[in-house]
C-alpha cells in the first residue's frame, strides 16, 4: 500500500463507519485509530476487530469532523478517509478538516482520501443545496470539481488523483494521495 511504502505504522481513519477499511489496515499490520460520528458503528468495528484477533491494533474515538481532531500536532503517520470529505460538508468545513489533517500528520505524512466528483451520475441530480451539494434518495453529497482537489492540495505535495468507479451506479470517485 501507499502507507507501507511511506513507512507508516499507524493510520488515522476519518469516518470509519462499521470499519471495513480500518479492519483491512489492522489485518495488514497497521495500528489504526478509527473515528466516526456514530458510536454504534465504532462498537461494531471493535467487535469485528476482536473476532479477527486484531483488537490490540484498533482504537476508536467518536468524533464529528467539523470539530478539531482530538490528536496532538504531528502525531500520526497517515490519514485515510473514504468518501468522508464528500459528505454534506461545506467547502469551508472541508478546508478546515484538511487543515486539521495537516496539523496531526508527522512531517512526510501521507493523506489518502476518496471523493465523488462532478463526473458522477448523481451530480446535479435531485435537490441542490448549493456549494456542489446535491441530495438524491435522501442522501446529500458534496461533489468535487478538480479545482477543489487542487485547492485542498495547496501547501502539500500532490502525488496522484486517480479516477475509479465503485458500486452499482457506478459511483465515480477520485482517490487523492498527498503528503505534507
Amino acid at each position: 500500500t501507499v502507507f507501507r511504502a511511506a513507512g507508516a505504522r499507524e493510520v488515522l481513519e476519518l469516518g470509519a463507519g462499521h470499519g471495513r477499511d480500518a479492519l483491512y489496515f489492522a489485518c495488514a499490520g497497521f495500528f489504526v485509530l478509527a473515528t466516526d460520528f456514530s458510536p454504534v458503528g465504532l462498537e461494531q468495528l471493535r467487535e469485528a476487530a476482536a473476532a479477527r484477533g486484531v483488537a490490540e491494533r484498533v482504537g476508536t474515538a467518536v468524533h464529528d469532523v467539523r470539530d478539531p481532531l482530538p490528536l496532538a500536532d504531528a502525531s500520526v503517520d497517515a490519514v485515510y478517509a473514504h468518501m468522508l470529505l464528500c459528505m454534506a460538508l461545506t467547502t469551508e468545513e472541508i478546508h478546515a478538516l484538511v487543515g486539521e489533517v495537516r496539523r496531526v500528520l508527522r512531517p512526510g505524512g501521507t493523506f489518502v482520501y476518496t471523493v465523488r466528483h462532478t463526473g458522477d451520475a448523481h451530480y446535479r441530480a435531485g435537490a441542490g443545496h448549493g456549494d456542489d451539494i446535491w441530495e438524491h434518495g435522501g442522501f446529500a453529497v458534496h461533489f468535487f470539481p478538480r479545482g477543489l482537489v487542487d485547492r485542498l492540495a495547496e501547501g502539500w505535495r500532490l502525488h496522484e488523483v486517480h479516477p475509479f468507479e465503485e458500486g452499482d451506479l457506478p459511483r465515480r470517485l477520485w482517490r487523492v494521495t498527498q503528503t505534507v
